[in-house]
């Protein structure tokens, strides 16, 4: 099942200037950034250095020709989970819409839907 909430993927127009929003005024922290080299990066920031929770902040304009079907309009949810393949079974059971899953760098993934079509991602970290 399910351990705890473990991301929120925040959809911006320029990760730059919310990276310094963030971590110069608001006072997070960098946790880690990303870029697979093919134009996709990333910036994770957290409240504190021991939050178990952290922001991730995406490029909303890549993101959305990359998966048109996602509701930038609001932050994702990705979860967290110690066993990925029973949690997928048990939602594709409740005929939850759910995505393949797929191995990341961080580990395997996969997305589901809620009832109004909201798209959110649960992780098996490696």
């Amino acid at each position: 099942m399910i351990d705890k909430l473990g991301q929120v993927m925040l959809y911006v127009t320029n990760q730059d200037d919310s990276l310094k929003f963030w971590t110069e005024k608001a006072g997070f922290h960098l946790v880690s950034k990303e870029d697979n080299g093919q134009g996709l990066r990333w910036f994770e920031i957290a409240p504190s250095e021991e939050a178990e929770t952290s922001i991730v902040l995406h490029n909303k304009e890549l993101i959305a020709k990359m998966q048109p079907e996602l509701n930038l309009g609001a932050p994702s949810l990705l979860f967290f989970t110690e066993d990925l393949d029973a949690l997928y079974k048990n939602f594709t059971n409740k005929n939850i819409t759910v995505g393949d899953i797929v191995t990341m760098p961080t580990g395997r993934v996969f997305n589901f839907a809620d009832n109004e079509g909201n798209y959110f991602a649960v992780l098996e970290k490696k």
